[in-house]
């Protein structure tokens, strides 16, 4: 790409870093400009822009700007810096910038302090500390039960709700092949209320005589009236459908039958994400080989499913588990 001048006279040699158009249209060329837009200004930014300017430069100005403006992705920053700093002789100035030893630690006492008092039912789980709680449950699971489920991130239902992001998160649900599991957890969380949707048997027919599928939703608030939450949920699912190009009608799949078992209550306003990581734990546990409305529904799902020191035992497992 670069062309190399010679010169006669005892001058420097000359770097002519004119480019024509199809040099930068190359692969290289776009692995090039990837490198100097993902950190700061170094020499490789120092050349694009000579290269837009169409400058000459000598050999030795070239190996003076790399020294000078040495690359990020060549030297990690800790180093430069404290390399810089050593020769201007400020290295007892970043001692007292540095931060005391009781505070370097201060963020995850935060988040430790907003976990016991969601253990102790003061405040709501998080989506962070939900999500890390699901995750730990998730990876004790056997390769059995791995097999038949899978599950959706605990934000994507509220994401599909803005117009903005519903085709991103449709994407990501094409990943998770959910028409290959017989359940999918999806964990929901809307006005800082947590409940649970389970979608089974999504990959089979209207007429299989043991696998129809139906969704549940599990919530330990009643009397807000979880069915309200229907009318997406319907949309969310048809949406689903029409992404993987599933040949299901509209028809078929507003008749799939939305269910809302009566499970346990919870006793407070904040402990909702608790009972949502409980419900998870069991229904994996026991969920049935063959879901059936009409042979078992409710099954285990029942006002008297667990005991609250059953809930507060799973969750002080769950807890000390993920520190």
């Amino acid at each position: 790409m670069s062309k190399r001048k010679s010169n006669k006279n005892k001058g420097p040699a000359i770097i002519d870093l004119d480019l024509d158009s199809s040099d930068l249209d190359s692969p290289i060329s776009e692995l090039f400009r990837h490198e100097v837009s993902t950190h700061r200004s170094c020499w490789r930014h120092v050349f694009a822009y000579l290269i837009v300017q169409k400058k000459k430069l000598a050999l030795k100005d070239i190996e003076l700007i790399k020294k000078r403006y040495p690359c990020l992705l060549e030297f990690p920053c800790r180093f430069r810096r404290g390399e810089r700093l050593k020769r201007k002789g400020k290295r007892e100035y970043m001692k007292e910038l540095r931060p005391p030893e009781d505070a370097k630690h201060a963020v995850s006492r935060k988040k430790e302090k907003l976990d016991s008092q969601a253990f102790d039912g003061k405040e709501k789980l998080g989506s962070e500390a939900f999500d890390r709680y699901f995750q730990n449950l998730w990876k004790n699971l056997s390769e059995d039960k791995r097999t038949s489920f899978t599950y959706l991130d605990c934000m994507w239902f509220s994401l599909y709700l803005q117009p903005s992001s519903r085709n991103k998160v449709l994407t990501w649900i094409k990943k998770k092949h959910i028409f290959s599991k017989k359940y999918v957890i999806v964990p929901i969380v809307c006005w800082s209320h947590w409940n649970l949707l389970i979608f089974c048997h999504f990959g089979e027919s209207e007429q299989s005589e043991t696998h129809k599928p139906c969704m549940l939703l599990l919530d330990s608030l009643e009397n807000a009236d979880p069915r309200h939450y229907e009318p997406d949920i319907r949309k969310f699912v048809l949406d689903i459908y029409k992404a993987e190009g599933r040949s299901e009608t509209k028809d078929f799949i507003y008749r799939i039958p939305f269910l809302v078992p009566k499970v346990p209550q919870q006793r407070n306003d904040v402990e909702c994400g608790n009972f949502v990581l409980y419900y998870i734990n069991l229904f994996i546990e026991g969920a049935p080989e063959n879901f059936s409305i009409e042979g078992g529904y409710p099954y285990f799902m029942t006002k008297n499913w667990f005991t609250p020191e059953g809930l507060e035992c799973f969750c002080q497992q769950l807890y000390s588990s993920s520190e």
